[in-house]
């Protein structure tokens, strides 16, 4: 049985207990929390973590201290590879995907994924926006819209479980004690931004005639973090294949006119540190750009006189805002709709009495992955006060599952980029982008008023 006839007969299998081991999920679920629980055994017994299997270029001025470094980390870079290869191949074998066509593609994903780190690891590639996902994409998207490849090798390019196992790991670097400590006004402001965003998307986007399923996928990249959740929630709610490209498209291209923009935006309006980093927060939508323009602002703020706050500022006024309280909603997000979706869309396109079990079914599991990933470093953190924190567990224990987090998100944006033809993309029209672009405006006005006029005072004095 091929690997297409093996997939379908699988999906129409009625759900049970073999989902746990037949379910791309899930899979998801083993991998990250796997790592997530050998980080916690090693940091209890020997208060060490994943640090050497978690290795990953480190900053190089010149291409003699970047080969000195590969040099040095050979073994490990092998090992690392080997793991990656072994654990992923295991499970797409279970899920019906063939290891011949697999191996030798996701063993290109691997390679590729380690020259874009340290292409990110340039000690100027902040100031020119290399980011690894943003050099990911972008280097898939050219080699599948200008070179191509065969299409044999997308059995390697698994968009979705790549980032499925990045969210499960995301939940380890965000214990609910960070909530505690970003403080009711961070969650308050994420909170506003997030809801409100989601809306003005959603419901401009059916206004203009897109399907709920697309306009709730394009919502969801605008109001939490671009690219892991258009691809959560469009699972949630039975998106079509093509609905999580779009958005992914949508949010990167906005990402990258941000991470130039808003820092050049704040400068003239010389706002304090802290302020111009939760603006940012609100504003940016992809991570990675908004830690990027978050760094930029800071160390013009830094150097511009009549700027009040340092760079710290700024990068932790955006961690509070977009790392912490916006993404925490993807799990929110991915369960009301997928209740929605259950209980009152497929209803009125079918006719049928929603089964309630379905809630179950179809609600991402990867979101539990996330939630129990936070709940075991929750263990290790709360008796730590966040300098503590910050200072021993942070750099043992979360540190290298947040590396092998990028590693995760670098392998998902690069198969975005190697699975998408432009081309495609052309029934679509212009409706997405007009409806995605109603919520930026919402980012941009709400997210300056908030971090300006309603919580300025918090965001100016963050750390004094």
């Amino acid at each position: 049985m091929n690997d297409e006839n093996t997939q379908a007969a699988r999906a129409n299998q009625t759900p049970g207990w073999s989902e746990l081991w037949l379910k791309e999920d899930w899979w998801a679920v083993w991998i990250g929390l796997g790592f997530v629980l050998v980080a916690y055994a090693l940091f209890a017994s020997s208060n060490s973590g994943l640090e050497w299997i978690a290795v990953a270029p480190k900053k190089w001025a010149t291409f003699s201290q970047l080969s000195a470094d590969f040099a040095a980390k050979a073994t490990r870079y092998l090992a690392q590879g080997g793991l990656f290869l072994v654990l992923f191949t295991f499970a797409s074998w279970v899920l019906g995907h063939s290891p011949k066509k697999f191996i030798p593609s996701f063993i290109l994903v691997y390679v590729l994924s380690v020259a874009i780190n340290a292409a990110g690891a340039w000690d100027k590639a902040s100031i020119y926006t290399l980011e690894p996902p943003l050099i990911a994409l972008f280097l898939g998207l050219l080699i599948s819209n200008a070179l191509g490849l065969p299409r044999w090798l997308d059995a390697g390019f698994r968009v979705e479980f790549y980032v499925k196992t990045g969210i499960v790991l995301l939940g380890a670097g965000l214990p609910f004690t960070l909530i505690l400590w970003a403080g009711p006004i961070a969650i308050l402001q994420a909170s506003i931004v997030s809801i409100l965003t989601f809306g003005t998307i959603f419901f401009v986007g059916r206004k203009l005639g897109l399907e709920r399923q697309l306009a709730a996928t394009l919502g969801a990249g605008g109001a939490v973090c671009g690219v892991s959740a258009a691809i959560a929630i469009a699972g949630a709610v039975r998106a079509k294949k093509e609905h999580p490209p779009i958005a992914i498209t949508l949010v990167v291209l906005y990402a990258i006119v941000f991470v130039f923009a808003l820092p050049i935006i704040a400068k003239a309006l010389h706002l304090p540190a802290g302020v111009g980093g939760a603006w940012v927060g609100t504003s940016e939508f992809a991570d990675a750009a908004g830690l990027a323009a978050a760094q930029s602002y800071g160390q013009l703020a830094g150097t511009e006189t009549g700027i009040a706050g340092t760079p710290e500022d700024a990068i932790n006024a955006y961690t509070l805002i977009k790392v912490i309280g916006r993404d925490v909603w993807i799990g929110i997000w991915a369960f009301v709709l997928s209740v929605i979706s259950i209980v009152y869309w497929e209803k009125s396109e079918s006719g049928r009495r929603a089964d309630a079990g379905q809630i179950w079914w179809r609600f991402p599991k990867f979101v539990v992955g996330f939630v129990l990933a936070s709940l075991i470093v929750t263990l290790v953190v709360w008796k730590y006060p966040f300098a503590d924190y910050s200072k021993s567990v942070k750099p043992i224990l979360v540190a290298p599952l947040v590396s092998l987090r990028t590693w995760a998100f670098t392998f998902c944006f690069l198969s975005i980029g190697l699975t998408t033809r432009l081309r495609e993309f052309a029934p679509a029209g212009s409706k997405p982008f007009w409806a995605f672009s109603a919520g930026v405006i919402i980012n941009l006005i709400l997210g300056y008023v908030l971090s300006v006029h309603v919580f300025g005072a918090h965001w100016t004095h963050l750390t004094h």
